[in-house]
């Protein structure tokens, strides 16, 4: 159970950590997000920089609190907890039918869509199945290194995942 857990940790850690570097990584980047946040109308005008701040600094957190095993625990919950927050909003946008962008990963042009959903979903779960199999004992060195490693693969298709869609979309 320990490289399950493992996996998940570094899974979540690298998708937190690309998520918060896209709205961190600049004063643009950061003004993007907010607007992207805007233009989903799920947070009041007033207090979209607010809500905009509190999500990039939460989601920075995580990834730092994934790495040790005495603050893992709080790490996982800390990522259920904000994408327990995303995905009824991300539900919301596309029951309204608003043709908003996924603000997810920094400024993007891909429309919310059912693949958000499921994205979130799944990575509700990988929190949830991290948490379960968070505190196992000592592995093995190379156990460790491709859990982590997995985790990173696995992480990198998810914050790519508007662009493979793209890719496998059908054209007219």
């Amino acid at each position: 159970m320990l490289y399950t857990a493992v996996v998940c940790r570094a899974f979540l850690g690298f998708v937190f950590g690309a998520s918060a570097f896209g709205k961190l990584r600049g004063r643009g980047a950061f003004a993007a997000f907010a607007n992207g946040l805007s233009d989903l109308r799920v947070v009041p005008p007033r207090l979209v920089r607010l809500v905009a701040a509190a999500v990039a600094g939460a989601e920075a957190v995580v990834p730092p609190l994934l790495l040790g095993p005495a603050t893992a625990r709080a790490g996982l919950a800390l990522a259920f907890l904000l994408l327990g927050a995303f995905t009824p909003a991300v539900v919301v946008v596309l029951r309204r039918g608003t043709a908003a962008s996924c603000p997810c990963f920094g400024a993007s042009g891909a429309p919310f869509g059912a693949r958000h959903v499921v994205r979130n979903t799944v990575l509700m779960a990988v929190a949830a199945v991290g948490l379960s199999t968070a505190g196992a004992g000592p592995g093995r060195s190379a156990g460790l290194l491709l859990a982590v490693l997995t985790g990173a693969v696995l992480a990198s298709l998810v914050v790519r995942l508007d662009d493979i869609a793209d890719l496998f979309a059908l054209s007219d």
